[in-house]
């Protein structure tokens, strides 16, 4: 592995005054400032591409089960290609991988003016955006354990998150208001300018390809076979994958039923579902910049299934409270939970994985969230309507629960 020694570095500039690296150390390395500068401008492309979307499939379809398409197509994908995909970023450099996987949404991105009259065009376009997308995600996790110190991936992982959920905060309005103005097609260009900026910028990164997986002689399927072998027997990877797929389970429903939950339960119009989401997007913003001033050893239980707890009980709030003041701040709260779990739990899995196993390792993770949003959408919404909302999100409290217990003392046993 390329992880340098928790305790094995000098003192870097931006560290804490006890040692622990900060934003502004990890801002020194020029590489980071390259991957943070590409996440980020697709993620601002991002904004766009979802609101525009989500308006173009509603408006051709005039029904949710339409929109819901556009999340099945992009969904599909990670299921199809996952294991793919993660033998294709341990084999290969990860930079070309990003920089090819950039061009191809750039021309789908370009191409969707071309199919605004045509579902199964947006359909195809949305499923091809996303399998590119399942290749260029593993990369991108698999390149910042290779740039910064194992005690530098929370600052490192906090930098990202927090500019890409700002940026989508900001912009998704601005993406609301061009489509009203000037149509869906200049959305989409956009979109596509910025996966052009940030294969620009990623050609330029300079990343050493870790292990012997770019000359391994094995064949595809025991390449695979070798990293389901190693997440099951590595128990801090197994933990991290129980703690993956219960939040999953829990967070398929309850988010894509906070709408109704807004609208039917705190008796809230579309202006208080603007609201929550301003507000869970607050806390997401807020949380790993405060997290990162604090924490740089991504293996303590506390920090990373901590967060699972918060999340429980904001669950558990929304389960039995009937006052929208009450419920909004309780989003704020998740939002916090939310961001900072990620950071924490991605720093800890990068950390842990080793290097010539990380595609494989991360794309195994993706497989499992999608799959337990799935099965969340399909129970939540039987439940939701058989039995209430707050059943729903009841049950949401439990799995993030029993989900903190599991990966807890699973990581404090393999410690």
């Amino acid at each position: 592995m390329l992880l340098r020694a928790q305790h094995g570095e000098g003192q870097l500039s931006g560290q804490t005054a006890d040692g622990r690296a900060g934003i502004r150390a990890v801002f020194a390395r020029p590489d980071y400032r390259r991957l943070w500068a590409a996440r980020t401008a697709s993620a601002a492309g991002d904004a766009f591409a979802t609101v525009a979307l989500s308006l173009l499939v509603l408006e051709l379809t005039g029904s949710g089960l339409g929109v819901a398409g556009v999340v099945a197509a992009e969904i599909v994908p990670v299921l199809l290609l996952g294991p793919v995909a993660g033998i294709v970023v341990d084999r290969w450099r990860p930079v070309p991988v990003m920089v090819c996987a950039d061009l191809v949404r750039m021309v789908c991105a370009l191409s969707l003016p071309l199919a605004l009259g045509s579902v199964p065009g947006v359909y195809a376009l949305a499923f091809a955006m996303s399998a590119a997308s399942v290749f260029f995600n593993p990369a991108a996790g698999s390149t910042l354990p290779s740039m910064v110190g194992s005690e530098e991936l929370v600052a490192a992982n906090s930098g990202i998150w927090s500019a890409a959920v700002f940026v989508q905060i900001v912009l998704a309005p601005a993406a609301g208001a061009m489509v009203l103005v000037a149509g869906y097609a200049p959305a989409f260009w956009v979109n596509a300018a910025s996966f052009a900026v940030s294969a620009l910028v990623l050609r330029k990164l300079r990343v050493v390809r870790a292990g012997s997986a770019g000359t391994s002689r094995d064949g595809w399927w025991p390449r695979a076979r070798e990293g389901f072998v190693l997440l099951g027997r590595h128990r801090v990877l197994r933990a991290l994958a129980v703690g993956q797929l219960f939040a999953a389970l829990s967070a398929g429903a309850t988010s894509a039923l906070l709408v109704v939950y807004v609208k039917d339960r705190l008796g809230l119009d579309s202006r208080g579902y603007g609201l929550a989401l301003a507000l869970i997007g607050a806390g997401a913003v807020v949380g790993p910049l405060v997290l990162s001033r604090f924490v740089s050893n991504p293996r303590r239980p506390a920090f990373v299934f901590g967060p699972y707890l918060l999340r429980a009980a904001v669950d558990g709030v929304l389960a039995f409270t009937l006052s929208p003041v009450l419920a909004l701040g309780a989003l704020a709260g998740y939002g916090l939970g939310t961001s900072t779990g990620a950071v924490t739990f991605n720093s800890l899995l990068q950390a842990e994985t080793p290097a010539e196993a990380r595609g494989r390792i991360f794309t195994a993770f993706d497989v499992i969230w999608q799959i337990g949003r799935l099965v969340s959408l399909g129970i939540g919404g039987f439940f939701a309507d058989r039995a209430g909302l707050p059943v729903v999100y009841a049950s949401g409290a439990v799995l993030l629960t029993a989900a903190a217990i599991i990966g807890w003392t699973s990581l404090r046993a393999a410690d």
